[in-house]
């Protein structure tokens, strides 16, 4: 039988946002639903002692939105956030912003949100967000793209050595990043599933 012959997988190249009504509209209020999703997970944080660096909710936010909204739209929120930042909303961690925040020792972070958010975004358009072990490791590699660009900022900005920026921009969020991701990729296939279950009823 030929392979041409199959249909295609329901929601193929689809991504959660892709299922809501509407066209530009739709996108506009999700990009801006996702901006304010960011802003209020940055405002969920904690110090680190001897870190720059704070814990914060971000990155949870990130691979949520970044699956859910695909690679465009979720890349177009990153930007608009830190754009907004850049301004001086107070969209950063303890509702701070401005250039000095933006350009600083986490600014790194914030800039690694683009690239991983186009990473998980196009994967979650390939079905990687619909199944908890392609999901997990999917948003573990987001996070991973978020380290590889704020820990070399982090040193720059601050003068740190390669181990010292490790010490005080990694190792205390690794246990917290491996939550995270378990948390989103719960919380992605479990919509996926809802919606698979609806399309059943139907």
């Amino acid at each position: 039988m030929s392979t041409a012959a199959l249909p295609a997988p329901r929601h193929a190249g689809a991504v959660l946002a892709d299922l809501l009504p509407g066209t530009a509209v739709r996108d506009v209020a999700l990009v801006a639903a996702g901006v304010l999703g960011m802003v209020a997970a940055a405002q969920l944080s904690l110090p680190v002692p001897g870190s720059p660096v704070p814990v914060t909710m971000q990155t949870l936010g990130l691979v949520i939105v970044a699956a859910a909204l695909g690679p465009v739209r979720s890349v177009t929120v990153m930007a608009v956030y830190m754009a907004g930042a850049l301004v001086g909303l107070p969209f950063y961690s303890e509702a701070s912003g401005g250039y000095e925040v933006v350009l600083g020792a986490t600014g790194g972070y914030v800039v690694g949100f683009v690239p991983a958010a186009y990473l998980i975004g196009l994967a979650a358009r390939h079905g990687a967000d619909r199944h908890l072990l392609k999901a997990l490791p999917l948003f573990v590699a987001g996070q991973l793209v978020v380290f590889a660009v704020g820990v070399p900022w982090l040193a720059l900005t601050t003068g740190m050595s390669a181990e010292q920026a490790i010490a005080t921009g990694v190792l205390p969020f690794v246990v917290g990043g491996l939550v995270k991701a378990a948390v989103a990729s719960a919380v992605l296939p479990t919509m996926w599933a809802l919606v698979r279950r609806g399309g059943r009823r139907r």
